[in-house]
């Protein structure tokens, strides 16, 4: 595995070296990251072991793959800041919501080995899905390590660059949609007369379950819900209540209105 350098430490970043290092995709001494501050750098290198710098130059030099995980309007300044020192074939890999790969080559001036993603927050767990999108310049090999890297914290998909401000509204911003519906799920328990956390713990299992029914099984999720509903039985009465009060359409307009405000961030900043 090449190295990789990490410009920006965050949470998403710390989750997605927690990842690799888990995995043993590669080892801490590959993996350099940098930070704003010392104090943030002591403490990953503390609890990663891994190399760090307060100069991003420094990563920009040492990584084969360098992560940009910074926010969207920081990405010119860095990359104005590391574009002479970069090595020649360097992969460079964007987890920034509206960041363009046609961005990234203008702000070096040149052509550059340019992925596009987007990851979500279950990466911390270990459960992460992320949508992934190179450019031409990319090799087969190229891609099968960075997709790697991001299978370690997860599942990966490759997607053609017009779908990515899509992603968002289906799996980037979806874990806000699941947490509350598991938060109203538990109210409806404790409603009911379950304690608080032990109504927590039945839904949000129930949901994790249902998740991997969908993946494992390869079974459409209609026909998983069907499974569930007896005939005359109280889960079918629960479903049409649902469908009574748009559960549906709800989510469909929620995911529409996040497509329509990642599209209105992504033309403001060019």
């Amino acid at each position: 595995m090449r190295k990789i350098g990490f410009i920006g430490c965050g949470k998403m970043a710390r989750a997605m070296i927690e990842g690799i290092i888990k995995s043993e995709v590669t080892g801490p001494e590959n993996i350099m990251a940098s930070a704003r501050t010392g104090e943030t750098l002591q403490k990953v290198q503390g609890d990663l072991n891994i190399l760090t710098s307060i100069d991003n130059r420094e990563v920009a030099l040492f990584a084969d793959i360098l992560i940009l995980a910074v926010k969207p309007d920081l990405h010119s300044q860095v990359i104005e800041e590391i574009k002479k020192v970069v090595k020649e074939n360097v992969i460079i890999v964007t987890i920034a919501a509206g960041i363009a790969l046609g961005d990234i080559e203008g702000f070096f001036g040149r052509n550059v080995k340019a992925v596009r993603t987007m990851p979500n927050t279950p990466s911390f767990v270990g459960e992460g899905m992320t949508a992934l999108c190179p450019n031409a310049s990319l090799t087969q090999t190229d891609l099968a390590e960075v997709t790697l890297l991001f299978n370690s914290f997860g599942k990966t998909e490759i997607l053609e660059e017009r779908l990515m401000d899509a992603v968002p509204a289906i799996s980037g911003s979806s874990p806000a949609y699941v947490y509350m519906m598991i938060e109203a799920m538990a109210d409806g328990g404790v409603r009911l007369g379950i304690p608080r956390e032990k109504a927590y713990s039945l839904a949000a299992q129930a949901v994790l379950g249902a998740a991997k029914m969908v993946l494992e099984s390869g079974a459409h999720p209609g026909s998983l819900k069907d499974n569930v509903c007896t005939p005359g039985g109280a889960t079918i009465e629960a479903v049409a209540s649902l469908e009574k009060n748009q559960f549906r359409g709800a989510l469909l307009e929620a995911m529409d209105n996040c497509y329509k405000k990642t599209v209105d961030l992504s033309n403001s900043k060019k």
